[in-house]
């Protein structure tokens, strides 16, 4: 008879103490997933499924660069199971994309003109106060503001 495999993953030390909000954010994913679609714009219906993945690699990253309450071990162990985007936060390290919002509004090939989103235009500088990103919904990333 074969041998029965079973893929346990083994939590590092603290992972109790980030589960319940992680667990939360995830229901929240699902939650948005399964939302039905009605009278929104294409783009729109993903805009909380972003906000949802930008939140839980915004807690990853504050709870081991900002407030040093996770391990590396921890740390590590989020973003190798995709709790967190690797990614993302390697660009919040870097001077001038601490508040980005997804990774698609730094991206050129994907705006008009081979620029930026217009979400990273400081508010002082825009000719329309309010605005929405069409990729991921927020009304304003850049640093400056």
């Amino acid at each position: 008879m074969p041998k029965v495999k079973t893929s346990r993953v083994k939590y590092p030390e603290g992972w109790e103490l980030i589960e319940p909000t992680l667990t939360e954010l995830q229901a929240k994913m699902r939650e948005a997933e399964n939302d039905p679609n009605d009278n929104k714009r294409k783009c729109e219906a993903l805009w909380p499924i972003f906000k949802i993945a930008h939140q839980k690699s915004r807690y990853i990253f504050d709870l081991y660069y900002r407030r040093k309450e996770i391990s590396k071990e921890l740390y590590e162990f989020c973003l190798d199971q995709g709790y967190a985007d690797r990614n993302l936060i390697a660009k919040w390290k870097k001077p001038g994309y601490e508040r980005l919002c997804c990774l698609r509004c730094m991206q050129p090939r994907d705006h008009n003109f081979q620029t930026t989103c217009v979400c990273r235009v400081p508010k002082h500088l825009r000719e329309e106060k309010v605005i929405e990103c069409v990729h991921c919904g927020c009304k304003g990333c850049a640093s400056g503001d």
